[in-house]
C-alpha cells in the first residue's frame, strides 16, 4: 500500500564508482541527494513547511546533506527493510516526509493558546523532521563496523567518510542499542544554530531529547508521530506491493517465507475442492488459507530449511508473517479472519483463515486457478469488518474502496477517534514514474488521521442489518459483533497488548506500567493489564454478567487457555516479581510469556528495577 507513495523498481545506483576489492568510494552528501527520486522527496519535504527556499536550505537541506555525508551507501538493516546500498539514506528521507505529513494533523504544543501554537509551528515541524531523520542514525555507531581502505576503523564521530570504505554488521549486536546511540552523533547532523533555536522551546526540547535518546515512551506526541512515520516507511518497503516479497533478496526472511508459502500452495495445498474440505479457497480478490494447517506447514518448512528466527508457536509466527507482509490483516490489525464456506453442493463449514494476496503466489495472472464457485461468507465479528476496506458491490469505483490495510499494518482508524474511513489510494502498479504518484497522492496519505485530542467520544457506526458475503469475489457489508470464544478473546488480548506496546499506548518498565521486561521476556501485571483490556472493551460486561464473573476474569481464562505463558516450578500461572526502588520495594504478580515476540518485535532489556522472586505465590 505505502509503495503507492514510495514505490521504486530497484534500489538507486550509487552516484560514484566503487573502489577496489569491495571498497566503496565515498561521495559528498549533496551528490548522494542528487538522485531524481531523492530530489523529489526533498521537494515534498519542502512543501510540508512554510519556509522560503533560503530558510529551507539552512534548516533542512543542510542537515540532510550532513546526514547523507555520514550514512553514505550504508543500508538501513542487514536483511529487513531498506537492506540495500543507500537504504539508510532513503529510509531517512521517507520517514521525514511521512512524519511532516502526520504533523499537519496537530496543533502544537497541545493545549497551548492559538497565538503560541502559531509562533512555535515551524519549530515543532523542524523537531518532527529532525527526530524522524535521526531515529536510526545510531546504527552506524553500534550496529555497523566501517573499515577504510588503509585498514583503519571509521566512527561517525570522526565526521564524513573521506576514503574508500567497506562495512559489516556486528555479530550478536543489541538491537535496542542503536536508539540510544543516536545521541552520540546527532551533533554531526544538527548544526549549533539549529540546536540553539530549538532549545528555546522547553516542551519541544525535552521531547526531542527523549527521541534522540531512543526513549519514545517519554517523548509524547513527538514520539508518537515518529513511530507512526517509521512504521509507514518500513511497511511500504516490506510489503506494499505483494510482489516485493518475491523480489526481495533470497537471504531475507521475507523472501524465504514468500517462497515457502508459494511452494506449499502450488505443490501441496488443495484449493477450491467442490465436495468437501480444502486447504484454502481462491476468490477474485484473495486467497483464503485455513489458518492452523497453513501456518503449521509453513513453519515446519522454514525450520526444515534451517531458516533462523522462526517462532515455535502460532501467535508470534502470525505476527512474523504479518510484519513481513505475507498475509493481509483484518480491521483490528490481526492475522486471523473467520468465514463460513459453502460449496453449494451440500458441504458447509466455518474456519479461521489467513488472507493472502493472489499476486504473491501467482505473479502471472494467467497462471492463477479459476476462482471458487461457492460462497465464502465472513463471520459477523468485529475483526472481519475493516474500516480500511469499504466493502461495496457498486460497479463504479467509490471514494473509499481501497484496501489500505496492506500498507500500514499498525496504524488503523480505530487508533484515531473521530474518523471511520480512509482516503482512496488507487493501485498504480503500472506507473512509469512511481515518485510522481508519491507526490500526487501525498496529500491523501494520512488524510484519515485526526489528532487524538480532537475527539475522544466518537464511535464507529455500522449497519447491523447488512451481511458480508464473498461469492466468486463479490463482497457486501457485514455487521459487527464482539470477539467470542476463549481462543478468540485470548488472542485478541495478546494482540491488543502487542499493538499497545508498538504504539506506546501501553508504557513498559515505568513506575505505573502494566508490562515489564523480566528474564528476557514480557511480564504482564495481573489483574491490572486484564482490567485495562476489559475497560477498553465494554461489550465483555454482558457475557461476564451472564456467567457471574468479572469481565477481566473472562479475559484471564481465555488468555490462560492459549498456554503461551510460562509456568512456575509449582506448575502455577502467576509469578511474583519484586520491584526495588531507592526508598522501598513492593511486589507485582503476573504472567511471564514463553516467547517475548508475542508482545515485542525486537529483543528486550530486562528492567533492572524488577526481579523475579525465587519462591512463587499461588494463583
Amino acid at each position: 500500500m505505502f509503495d503507492l507513495f514510495f514505490r521504486k523498481k530497484a534500489p538507486p545506483s550509487p552516484p560514484s564508482g566503487s573502489g577496489k576489492q569491495g571498497f566503496t568510494q565515498p561521495s559528498p552528501g549533496r551528490d548522494l541527494l542528487a538522485l531524481p527520486r531523492r530530489q523529489k522527496l526533498i521537494e515534498n519535504i519542502w512543501q510540508r513547511t512554510s519556509l522560503s527556499r533560503e530558510q529551507f536550505a539552512s534548516l533542512y537541506r543542510a542537515p540532510l546533506e550532513r546526514y547523507a555525508d555520514l550514512v553514505q551507501q550504508l543500508p538501513a538493516s542487514e536483511n529487513h527493510h531498506h537492506a540495500y546500498p543507500g537504504g539508510l539514506l532513503d529510509h531517512g528521507l521517507e520517514i521525514v516526509a511521512y512524519a511532516l505529513k502526520i504533523r499537519q494533523n496537530y496543533l502544537l504544543p497541545i493545549g497551548a493558546p492559538p497565538e503560541s501554537q502559531a509562533a512555535q509551528a515551524e519549530a515543532w515541524s523542524a523537531a518532527v523532521a529532525y527526530g524522524a531523520l535521526l531515529h536510526d542514525l545510531g546504527k552506524i555507531a553500534v550496529d555497523i563496523e566501517v573499515v577504510l581502505e588503509d585498514g583503519k576503523p571509521w566512527h561517525p564521530w570522526h565526521g564524513r567518510i573521506e576514503k574508500p570504505y567497506r562495512f559489516r554488521y556486528v555479530k550478536g549486536r543489541d538491537y535496542q542499542l542503536h536508539g540510544a546511540a543516536s545521541a552520540l552523533v546527532y551533533f554531526q547532523v544538527l548544526p549549533p544554530h539549529v540546536l540553539d533555536w530549538l532549545s528555546g522551546y522547553r516542551e519541544l526540547w525535552s521531547s526531542l531529547i527523549f527521541v534522540l535518546a531512543g526513549q519514545y515512551q517519554h517523548a509524547g506526541v513527538l514520539g508518537e508521530m515518529i513511530v507512526q512515520a517509521d512504521q509507514a516507511s518500513v511497511a511500504q518497503e516490506l510489503g506494499a506491493n505483494p510482489q516485493r516479497a518475491m523480489e526481495a533478496p533470497k537471504n531475507t526472511i521475507q523472501r524465504q517465507l514468500a517462497d515457502g508459502l508459494r511452494t506449499l500452495v502450488i505443490e501441496k495445498f488443495k484449493l477450491n475442492q467442490p465436495d468437501g474440505p480444502s486447504d484454502g479457497w481462491l476468490t477474485q480478490d484473495a486467497l483464503w488459507l485455513v489458518s492452523k494447517p497453513a501456518s503449521d506447514q509453513l513453519r515446519a518448512l522454514m525450520l526444515s530449511q534451517g531458516v533462523e528466527g522462526i517462532p515455535s508457536s502460532n501467535a508470534p509466527f502470525f505476527n512474523l508473517i504479518q510484519d513481513q507482509a505475507i498475509i493481509q490483516v483484518n480491521g483490528q490489525d490481526k492475522a486471523i479472519w473467520k468465514a463460513t464456506i459453502d460449496t453449494g453442493r451440500g458441504w458447509k463449514n466455518t474456519f479461521t483463515l489467513l488472507k493472502v494476496a493472489p499476486a504473491l503466489i501467482w505473479p502471472d495472472p494467467a497462471e492463477r486457478p479459476a476462482p471458487f464457485t461457492g460462497t465464502l461468507t465472513l463471520e459477523q465479528t468485529e475483526e472481519n469488518v475493516s474500516p480500511e476496506v469499504a466493502l461495496s458491490t457498486d460497479p463504479e469505483p467509490t471514494e473509499h474502496k481501497s484496501d489500505l490495510s496492506q500498507v500500514v499494518t499498525h496504524v488503523t482508524p480505530s487508533d484515531f477517534p473521530g474518523t471511520t474511513e480512509t482516503p482512496l489510494l488507487s493501485a498504480l502498479q503500472s506507473s512509469s514514474d512511481p515518485m510522481a504518484d508519491t507526490l500526487a497522492l501525498a496529500d491523501d496519505l494520512f488524510g484519515f488521521l485526526t489528532p487524538p485530542e480532537a475527539s475522544t467520544s466518537v464511535q464507529l457506526e455500522r449497519d447491523d442489518s447488512a451481511q458480508e458475503t464473498i461469492s466468486s469475489g463479490e463482497v457486501q457489508p457485514a455487521p459487527v459483533k464482539p470477539v467470542t470464544g476463549a481462543e478468540g478473546l485470548g488472542q485478541a488480548f495478546v494482540d491488543w497488548a502487542r499493538h499497545g506496546v508498538l504504539s506506546h499506548k501501553l508504557v513498559i518498565n515505568d513506575a505505573k506500567a502494566l508490562i515489564h521486561t523480566v528474564e528476557g521476556t514480557a511480564f504482564l501485571v495481573s489483574p491490572g493489564l486484564l482490567k485495562r483490556y476489559a475497560l477498553e472493551h465494554p461489550h465483555l460486561q454482558k457475557e461476564a454478567k451472564d456467567r457471574g464473573v468479572e469481565a477481566w476474569q473472562l479475559v484471564q481464562r481465555a488468555f490462560e487457555k492459549l498456554k503461551i505463558n510460562r509456568k512456575t516450578a509449582d506448575n502455577l500461572n502467576i509469578w511474583t516479581c519484586e520491584v526495588v526502588g531507592p526508598r522501598k520495594s513492593k511486589s507485582l504478580k503476573g504472567y511471564l510469556l514463553q516467547d517475548p515476540t508475542a508482545i515485542f518485535t525486537q529483543p528486550v532489556f530486562d528492567n533492572p528495577s524488577v526481579r523475579l522472586q525465587a519462591a512463587e505465590a499461588g494463583e
